[in-house]
């Protein structure tokens, strides 16, 4: 069928089409449809919405000309198709349409509107001008399927206690995982929404999965940890990220999230000469927030520290900043097993670096040790290897 020329459909991307999901499968409850213009009007002033916090009006206002031509002609009660990528994926009911200003918008969400900022930028590409609100139905079975997934797994656990954390590990570090073993010693089952953007930027989807489940595998209780893929759409990101992430993880099923101190929505939020803390705004929903302190090498203790429980001072240690480890990465460079887990950067140079040995089996032979034996390596076993080298001492 011929779309383009039928003025009762609008067109979205998958990135909107995922976002309107988490609402149909109610995980961003209460809010249970798009918002009509009083209430979104009421939830940008107010922050609430049904007596819960809420950061934002929730509402669907896709860019481009023939969407502005059609949304802005809709009569309530008009029955709207929904088309994604060519295919008929659902439908909305109006009820009402009503024109945006688009600064406000980016403002209500990202606390900006400059598009110097490069996710307010991307934003406002996506951003139109007409609304339209109502109930809808949609298909994306994608959300659907990873709540039916860590329900039915909490139920096989017979988990009581709960948490979450929502885990870029771009890539995974040691931090990583001291985080993770330590949020494990307060739960039975922790919920991990491993974030999956819409966007290119840092390792994919795929390699930082795959690490996650070598360090599940082979050296946690793997009964107790549960892997959910989280698109993180353009709402999940500003100063309101975090009231969303709750949101998620207590209709998920967990009764506590746990947040680093470096987590970028915990500014402070001045009101009328009182410093407050965006926890304030949690009040009404019903989970606990955990704050989790950053961890560092320290070359006097030895081990990964935070600054609480370590006297030295920050010139003894290494952090675990993302930007340095990647850059490493991205050149090529397996970052020192202080940083990442050897069996997790050979899986990341594997994945992103394949065949860049003319001939690895030769290599392998003649420059590591061996069985004498003729055996395939592949190339995430001589990364490995390799490291087993660097972390040589006997000539140091």
């Amino acid at each position: 069928m011929n779309y383009s020329k039928r003025n009762d459909t609008i067109y979205i991307d998958t990135e909107a089409l995922s976002t309107l999901s988490l609402i149909q499968e109610g995980l961003l409850s209460p809010v249970n449809k798009l918002m009509n213009q009083a209430e979104a009007k009421t939830v940008d002033e107010a922050k609430v919405y049904q007596g819960l916090p809420f950061p934002f009006s929730f509402l669907l206002s896709p860019s481009g000309r023939r969407n502005e031509e059609h949304i802005k002609n809709f009569k309530k009660g008009d029955r709207v198709l929904i088309i994604n990528q060519g295919k008929d994926i659902g439908y909305i009911i109006v009820d009402e349409v009503f024109e945006i200003d688009p600064n406000e918008r980016l403002k209500n969400i990202y606390g900006t509107c400059d598009n110097s900022v490069p996710i307010v930028a991307r934003a406002r590409k996506r951003l139109g001008r007409w609304a339209i609100s109502g109930k809808y139905k949609i298909i994306y079975p994608q959300t659907s399927q990873v709540l039916k997934y860590a329900k039915e797994k909490i139920e096989e656990y017979g988990a009581k206690k709960i948490s979450g954390l929502m885990l870029g590990a771009n890539p995974l570090t040691r931090a990583h995982e001291r985080l993770i073993r330590e949020a494990l010693n307060s739960c039975d089952v922790l919920v991990i929404f491993l974030i999956k953007p819409f966007t290119t930027d840092g390792l994919k989807y795929g390699i930082r999965k795959k690490s996650l489940d070598i360090f599940i595998k082979n050296y946690l209780p793997s009964n107790r940890v549960i892997v959910i893929p989280f698109e993180n759409s353009y709402i999940f990101a500003g100063y309101n990220e975090l009231i969303l992430d709750a949101l998620v993880a207590k209709n998920f099923g967990c009764d506590k999230l746990l947040v680093g101190r470096n987590h970028r929505a915990l500014g402070m939020v001045y009101s009328e000469d009182e410093e407050n803390t965006i926890f304030d705004t949690f009040k009404n929903i019903n989970i606990d927030i955990d704050l989790i302190e950053e961890y560092v090498y320290c070359d006097e203790c030895r081990t990964l520290v935070n600054n609480q429980t370590c006297p030295h001072g920050r010139h003894h240690h290494i952090n675990y900043h993302y930007k340095p480890i990647m850059d490493l990465i991205e050149k090529g460079i397996l970052p020192p097993t202080i940083l990442v887990r050897k069996e997790i950067s050979a899986n990341i140079m594997a994945s992103l670096y394949k065949d860049r040995f003319e001939n690895l089996q030769q290599t392998y032979d003649m420059l590591l040790p061996n069985s004498g034996l003729l055996e395939h390596k592949t190339e995430e076993e001589f990364y490995i290897q390799l490291m087993k080298l660097y972390q040589t001492s006997s000539l140091t």
